[in-house]
C-alpha cells in the first residue's frame, strides 16, 4: 500500500508540471491541414427540397429564398440535369420517362453541388422541355453562396446526392391537386396539350413516383403538407435556417457540438485570456467569468421538472425543477479550474476527478479516477477547459461509461476546442454533448490549439514559470 500511494503522489505532482491540453495523435497532422487556414470560406448550407411532380416545391423555395433575403442563396434545379435524348428517343418521346431516376445525369449534379460547397462557380445546364435537348451554347452561372437550395423530384434517391444535404424537405400536395396543377403547368409552360399530359401521367408520372418518389419521404428532416400555403412550416424552417446559419460550420455537421452564443463581452474576455502579456490575477479572474458561462449553459442541456410554487402574493408560478442528479468530473489538472465555477452554480454538488497521463506516446493510459459511487444514476458534466486532439477525453468518457453513466447523460464543457477534437469526440460520441464558447482554428505541429491560449493549468494555477 505504501508503495502505492507513493506512485499516485508521484504521478500527481508529475501532473503539476508542463504538459500539452491533448494527447498526440498520429491523425492529427494530417487532420489539422484541413484547417489550418483561419481565412477559409464558411461551408455553405444545402438544402434539398423533394415531393411529386407539381407539389409547390419551387414555391416553398421561393419563399424560403424571399425571407432569407441577407443571405446569398442559389437555387439549383434537377431539372436542369436531364440528359438529352438521342435521336432515336426523340422519335419516341412519348415513351420516354422522365421521372425515371436514369433521366438524370446524376454524376454532373453531384459535381456542381460539391464545387459549390467547396466555394466555386458553375455553370448548370439550360434544359429546353419543348425541344428535350440541353442549350449547347448557354448555361446558367451559379456562384457560391451561403445556402444552396437543390430542389426535384427525385434529389432524395441518390444517396451520394443525400449526403451533401445538411436539411431535406419534403413537399406533401394531394395528388389530385398536383394533377391539375401539371395539367395547366405543361399545356402553357412546355407547350403540350390534355391528352397528351394525361397519358404521361398514368404512364410514367404517377408510377414513378409510386416506386421512387414517395419511398425517399423517409428521409426528410422535414414534411411539409400543403406546400406553398403553410406558411406556418416555412416560417420555421426559415428560422431555423437563420439559427444555423449564425452556428459555426462544425455545429452543422454535429447536431451535439453547442457554442454559446458571441458577444463582445465573450469576445472581449477571450481577448484578454489570450494575451501573453495578462497578469495571472487578471486572466483566472476573466477565465473565471467565461467558466461560468459555460456551466451554465451547460446546465441548460439537463433534464428538468415542471414544479409549481406560491409567491409571496399567494399566486401560482408555474416553473421548472432542477435535476437533482447531477455530478462533476474534471480531468486532472486543468478540468480543477472550472470546479469553483461549478460549485457556484450548483450548491453542494458532488466533483470526482480522472487524471490521465498525457506524455508520451502511451499517453491513453489512466493513472487515477475518483468518482461517485453512485454516478451511474447522475448526469455528468465533465470539465476541461481546452479541447485539443481529444484522444484525453475520449479515454475519460470511455472511462465514465464503463462506470454505467450512459452516454447521453454526459455533457463535456470547455472553453476553447481545436475542430480535431470535436471531430473526435462527436463522431465516437454522438450521444453526449459538448459545450464550448469558441471553436479554434486547428492544432498546430506540436498538437497545441492555435490561436488557443497556451497552456492553460499552468496560467490558471501559476506554474507557467
Amino acid at each position: 500500500m505504501p508503495k502505492e500511494k507513493t506512485s499516485i503522489d508521484y504521478v500527481m505532482e508529475k501532473a503539476s508540471g508542463p504538459h500539452f491540453s491533448g494527447l498526440r495523435s498520429p491523425t492529427a497532422t494530417a487532420t489539422s491541414t484541413a484547417f489550418s487556414d483561419a481565412n477559409a470560406p464558411r461551408q455553405p448550407f444545402v438544402i434539398g427540397v423533394s415531393g411529386g411532380t407539381a407539389s409547390g416545391k419551387t414555391t416553398v423555395c421561393d419563399m424560403i429564398i424571399q425571407q432569407l433575403h441577407d443571405h446569398r442563396v442559389v437555387l439549383v434545379n434537377q431539372d436542369s440535369f436531364y440528359r438529352g435524348l438521342t435521336t432515336e428517343e426523340l422519335k419516341r418521346v412519348h415513351e420516354y420517362n422522365f421521372d425515371h431516376p436514369d433521366a438524370f445525369d446524376t454524376e454532373q449534379l453531384l459535381d456542381c453541388i460539391e464545387k459549390l460547397k467547396d466555394g466555386q462557380s458553375v455553370q448548370v445546364p439550360i434544359y429546353d422541355f419543348k425541344r428535350h435537348q440541353r442549350s449547347s451554347n448557354s448555361f446558367r452561372q451559379v456562384n457560391a453562396s451561403d445556402v444552396i437550395i437543390l430542389e426535384g423530384i427525385l434529389v432524395f434517391h441518390d444517396q451520394c446526392v443525400r449526403n451533401l444535404m445538411n436539411m431535406k424537405i419534403f413537399v406533401d400536395t394531394d395528388a389530385d391537386v398536383r394533377l391539375a396543377r401539371r395539367i395547366r403547368r405543361d399545356t402553357v409552360e412546355r407547350g403540350r396539350d390534355v391528352s397528351s399530359v394525361l397519358e404521361q401521367y398514368a404512364k410514367f408520372v404517377k408510377p414513378a413516383f409510386d416506386d421512387f418518389v414517395l419511398p425517399s419521404k423517409k428521409y426528410a428532416d422535414v414534411i411539409i403538407p400543403r406546400g406553398g400555403e403553410n406558411h406556418v412550416a416555412i416560417d420555421l424552417i426559415v428560422q431555423h435556417l437563420r439559427t444555423k446559419l449564425g452556428q459555426h460550420d462544425l455545429c452543422k455537421i454535429y447536431p451535439n457540438a453547442y457554442v454559446i452564443q458571441s458577444t463582445f463581452q465573450i469576445r472581449g474576455m477571450h481577448t484578454l485570456i489570450r494575451d501573453q502579456e495578462i497578469s495571472k490575477h487578471d486572466f483566472v479572474f476573466y477565465s473565471d467569468r467565461l467558466i461560468r458561462l459555460v456551466v451554465e449553459h451547460g446546465l441548460g442541456h439537463l433534464p428538468f421538472t415542471e414544479k409549481q410554487v406560491i409567491t409571496p402574493t399567494a399566486s401560482v408560478y408555474t416553473g421548472v425543477d432542477f435535476c437533482k442528479k447531477l455530478c462533476g468530473v474534471s480531468i486532472v489538472r486543468s478540468g480543477e479550474s472550472m470546479e469553483n465555477a461549478l460549485r457556484a452554480c450548483c450548491k453542494g454538488i458532488k466533483i470526482g476527478k480522472i487524471l490521465i497521463h498525457r506524455d508520451g506516446d502511451n499517453g491513453k493510459h489512466l493513472i487515477y479516477e475518483k468518482l461517485p459511487k453512485d454516478i451511474s444514476e447522475r448526469h455528468v458534466l465533465l470539465l476541461d477547459p481546452v479541447l485539443a486532439t481529444g484522444n484525453s477525453a475520449n479515454h475519460a468518457i470511455e472511462l465514465l461509461i464503463q462506470k454505467g453513466v450512459p452516454e447521453s447523460h454526459i455533457i463535456f464543457l470547455n472553453l476553447i476546442s481545436a475542430p480535431e477534437g470535436i471531430h473526435c469526440v462527436c463522431k465516437r460520441f454522438p450521444s453526449l454533448k459538448i459545450v464550448t464558447s469558441e471553436i479554434d482554428v486547428a492544432l498546430n505541429g506540436e498538437f497545441r490549439v492555435i490561436p488557443g491560449m497556451g497552456e492553460f493549468g499552468d496560467r490558471y494555477f501559476g506554474t507557467d514559470d
